[in-house]
């Protein structure tokens, strides 16, 4: 389920619990009102602890529709991350193919990096430390999930999401949506910024 669409369903959900109790609390102040309070005499006295004598006191209710708004809101914004991650991930294992560029060989029997080049190593020396751990990747492995960039990073969604637009908007790499994730690549023009 999107972000969105769970916020707004949650919203919904104690937006109508919200209501429902404000509107238990209005029906039974009224019925107190008309009651008087509570019962005349001894049995009055002895009712006054648990409540009114038309029902349940308007404040109990109004402090557990609170409470309840409270505990659920909690629970939600727990799950909330957790929810939203699994959405993000491809519903199709297939679709998680890795984009990796061939491998060259340089001459010495190993393969050369992407991001060994003399070019993209001034840009990595150029950006700071957070940029650098998600630009290397990207140089590497063009093509790379959100998703796998935050585990390579080593950073949270949020701070992924970030950085990458930093860099998208500097016109350094750019993102195609791919299902309910975003694969990230190297600008075409990176050569010519450096």
């Amino acid at each position: 389920m999107e972000r969105r669409r769970a916020d707004r369903l949650a919203a919904i959900v104690l937006g109508a619990i919200g209501v429902l109790g404000a509107l238990w609390v209005w029906d039974q102040r009224r019925v107190q009102q008309s009651t008087g309070g509570h019962m005349d005499g001894t049995m009055g006295s002895m009712m006054d602890g648990m409540g009114t004598a038309g029902g349940t006191d308007p404040l109990v209710i109004a402090v557990g529709t609170l409470f309840l708004l409270g505990a659920l809101g909690g629970i939600y914004l727990v799950l909330r991350e957790e929810m939203t991650e699994l959405a993000d991930r491809p519903q199709d294992a297939s679709r998680e193919v890795e984009a990796a560029p061939p491998a060259s060989d340089d001459g010495q029997g190993a393969a050369a990096s992407p991001a060994d080049t003399p070019r993209n190593r001034e840009l990595l020396d150029l950006l700071p430390e957070d940029e650098r751990r998600i630009m290397e990747p990207v140089l590497e492995s063009p093509g790379l999930t959100q998703i796998e960039l935050r585990d390579r990073a080593d950073f949270s969604k949020s701070k992924v999401s970030q950085t990458v637009s930093a860099l998208e908007k500097r016109g350094l790499l750019y993102r195609e949506t791919q299902g309910r994730t975003y694969r990230v690549y190297p600008d075409d023009g990176l050569d010519e910024q450096i």
